[in-house]
C-alpha cells in the first residue's frame, strides 16, 4: 500500500470534499481518499503510488487545484 498526502486550493464546505473524494476514488487502486477541508489537503490510499498527473487531473476534474508541493 502506499499513501500521500496532497495539499488543495479552492475547498471550502462538504460538498467541496465529496467532490474531490469521488472524482480521486474512481482512479485505479485508489482504496481510500480522506479530505479534510479545513487543512486544505486530501490523504490518498492505494495499492501502489499513483502518479501525481493522475491526482492533478481528478482534483481539476472536480473543479479544484493540486498544491504545487506534496504535503
Amino acid at each position: 500500500m502506499a499513501q500521500a498526502t496532497y495539499s488543495v486550493t479552492g475547498m471550502t464546505c462538504g460538498h467541496c470534499a465529496n467532490a474531490v473524494t469521488e472524482e480521486v476514488g474512481r482512479l485505479s487502486g485508489v482504496r481510500t481518499v480522506e479530505v479534510d477541508v479545513a487543512a486544505g489537503t486530501v490523504t490518498v490510499t492505494s495499492e501502489a503510488p499513483l502518479a501525481r498527473a493522475e491526482i492533478r487531473d481528478a482534483v481539476t476534474e472536480a473543479g479544484y487545484t493540486l498544491g504545487d508541493d506534496p504535503v
